[in-house]
């Protein structure tokens, strides 16, 4: 018996196209649908039909645009989860409680060390191993070019060098490279190390209990915004600085631009940040004029990008070079403040290995006392060896980059599988840095793995700061302003957590979840 208002003459014809579909995306979302479509008693036979014609339309672009061009191709194992959101909130949700690495062997140990999924709205192909990692970071032509989820795409820009294809990727990333390149950044160890002193013990003084989170997110915000920007205003760099821990918690999460969601915020700070350094490149161009011939000394990034041209003798757009400044903000920031939290958490549980850093350190302190200017130079930072293998350790077990996305620019292999065009590439830090073949004993702390005696490790199994020729530029940036943060911090203190078994919360770099609160006691009664 035919129920009123349906032509089911043309529902035996649009069923089998939503259960092709429903197979096709591997979703019981589209079934449900139409079967709540059957249900709906109560529609106009008028109003039945034009809902069934508008499905079927989006269901015959979705065929065309999202299915058609993978028939053919052997995709890896995996699940594409549902529809727009895929396997998202699953993926957001293990990351935050610093279940990622549980997530990703879940997925292995299902589908093998390389799989699709979608998140953040893309289709993706996850690669793990050092096999995967050579893929991806090697200089060879295999058509994987830089290229981020649409979140992290949104709070960046389209011009980030983290987004810029061939050439125009190159130009931006020498400007970049040239200003943070150990030569360069060897000029200014001691107006860091200045900077590191007089904000940290500003910060301290008085104080005998403090959450360090926060307080060293803002000292590295600080000092780059003085170095990397020459931004002095105090106000300035507070109002930038709040705006910038929004736009970061926007760059992993659901892209709903609702009012109230983590992404519009994200989104408003990004606009907010935009305007200030507006607003800073008008004033570094005055600067040019004022000096005439545009003879404008490269002793900021902002003033690096403005002189830079391409191949045609063209300058940058206004937009790119903010794009790039928001990038070079977020990688020189978060990096170090999550490897600090770290190493200050650390060394509050582990006795020996503060004790040997202090020594270290002292050995440091009496080098710089023997010299007319008391700053730390390029030669006290080379004396802090065992403190970096401390580092380094710690960036192996707790990597503030867990993993990035990379696109298909074209129709690609890996491992017997294909990679459409338009896919994302996923590589994942831990696969290689808790890897029992490649590191003994990943799980146990152990800074004599990076000793210059200790066999050299495989190439691209450490992977940190990426590796290979797209290895990211600020990594010796990190490392020396987070060596002379822990210098000042433990010649002048020592430390006890007030939370013993804090645990770690990404959003999206991994930080202690309450941050980081510490008892802290002053070293000999005095300051140094």
């Amino acid at each position: 018996m035919q129920r009123p208002g349906l032509d089911y003459n043309m529902l035996r014809v649009y069923k089998p196209v939503a259960l092709f579909t429903q197979a096709c995306t591997n979703s019981t979302f589209l079934q449900q649908t139409m079967d709540a479509l059957f249900n709906l008693k109560h529609l106009s036979y008028e109003t039945s039909q034009q809902i069934i014609i508008v499905l079927i339309t989006l269901f015959l672009a979705y065929f065309k645009f999202r299915i058609s061009p993978l028939l053919g191709k052997k995709l890896p194992p995996g699940s594409l989860g549902l529809p727009l959101i895929g396997e998202s909130l699953s993926f957001i949700g293990a990351h935050k409680n610093d279940k990622t690495k549980d997530w990703i062997r879940e997925h292995v140990n299902k589908y093998g060390p390389v799989f699709k999924t979608s998140l953040m709205g893309s289709n993706v192909v996850v690669l793990t191993g050092q096999a995967g990692n050579r893929f991806i970071f090697g200089a060879r032509d295999n058509g994987i070019a830089s290229n981020q989820v649409g979140t992290v795409a949104a709070i960046l820009g389209k011009h980030s060098i983290f987004e810029l294809p061939g050439p125009r990727h190159k130009l931006v990333r020498g400007a970049i490279v040239s200003f943070l390149k150990p030569e360069s950044i060897q000029r200014f160890v001691s107006s860091m190390d200045s900077l590191v002193h007089q904000v940290l013990l500003q910060e301290l003084r008085g104080r005998d209990t403090v959450k360090m989170v926060g307080l060293i997110k803002r000292i590295t915000f600080n000092v780059s915004c003085s170095l990397l920007f020459r931004l002095q205003e105090i106000k300035e760099k507070d109002d930038l600085f709040e705006d910038f821990l929004l736009a970061i918690k926007g760059l992993w999460t659901v892209s709903l631009k609702f009012p109230g969601t983590t992404y519009r915020k994200a989104l408003q700070a990004r606009g907010r940040i935009s305007r200030l350094l507006s607003k800073l490149i008008k004033e570094r161009k005055e600067e040019m004029t004022e000096r005439r011939k545009g003879s404008l000394d490269q002793n900021d990034v902002i003033s690096s990008l403005l002189m830079l041209r391409d191949e045609n003798g063209d300058s940058l757009m206004e937009e790119e070079i903010i794009d790039n400044l928001i990038s070079v903000m977020i990688a020189s920031h978060d990096t170090t403040s999550a490897l600090v939290c770290h190493f200050i958490r650390h060394l509050a549980r582990d006795k020996e290995t503060f004790n040997r850093v202090l020594q270290e350190q002292e050995e440091v302190a009496k080098a710089i006392e023997g010299k007319d200017v008391k700053l730390i130079t390029w030669s006290e930072i080379q004396m802090m060896k065992y403190t970096w293998t401390v580092g380094q350790e710690l960036l192996r077990l707790n990597p503030p980059v867990f993993g990035n996305f990379k696109c298909a620019q074209r129709d690609t292999t890996f491992d017997g599988f294909d990679i459409p065009k338009g896919w994302k590439v996923f590589w994942f830090t831990a696969a290689t840095h808790m890897d029992d073949n490649i590191f003994k004993d990943p799980e146990v702390f152990d800074p004599g793995r990076f000793e210059e005696s200790s066999k050299l490790l495989p190439p691209y199994t450490y992977i940190p700061f990426g590796a290979g020729p797209r290895i990211c530029p600020g990594g010796e940036y990190a490392r020396i302003e987070a060596l002379l943060l822990i210098h000042h911090l433990i010649m002048n203190y020592q430390w006890t957590e007030l939370v013993p078994d804090e645990p770690i919360s990404c959003n999206p770099m991994p930080y202690p979840a309450m941050g980081l609160p510490l008892k802290l006691h002053q070293r000999n009664g005095h300051l140094v």
